[in-house]
């Protein structure tokens, strides 16, 4: 299998990407760092924090954009930026369960070049699929 990624695609007043793994763990993380490429550069988040994110859904989308939506929380709240994600997760009674340490550090506007203020995650053509043995998201996020 190819290496997972996330792609940005054209839309119009927000920002829409997918993003492909093998795993679904991996799938959250590339459509994590998706979403934190979209507001900073992701590269220059230090790694001095961690933040615990835990959810259970009934679904494997209904946990993503939980999820996703946790990280703009985040941003918006905390001014917490992220670069790194340890996810793992698992089925539960009730359905999925997503346990993460997110590692990052409060946002600082002269290092992590900041781009585009993210206000939220879109149920709008949000879905997430699986064949031939891979994972696919595809995601907008409201900006």
């Amino acid at each position: 299998m190819d290496k997972a990624f996330y792609k940005f695609l054209d839309h119009t007043a927000d920002v829409m990407f997918v993003a492909k793994a093998a795993t679904l763990p991996e799938l959250f993380e590339q459509c994590a760092l998706a979403t934190e490429e979209t507001m900073v550069d992701v590269a220059k988040v230090k790694q001095k924090e961690q933040t615990k994110i835990l959810i259970e859904e009934k679904t494997v989308e209904q946990l993503l954009f939980s999820f996703l939506d946790e990280l703009v929380f985040f941003k918006d709240y905390k001014q917490m930026m992220f670069s790194t994600f340890e996810i793992q997760i698992g089925e539960v009674k009730e359905g999925y369960e997503l346990k993460c340490v997110a590692h990052g550090e409060k946002l600082d506007m002269t290092r992590h070049n900041p781009k585009v203020d993210v206000k939220a995650v879109t149920m709008h053509l949000f879905k997430v699929e699986q064949s031939n043995g891979l994972w696919k998201a595809q995601v907008i996020l409201d900006i």
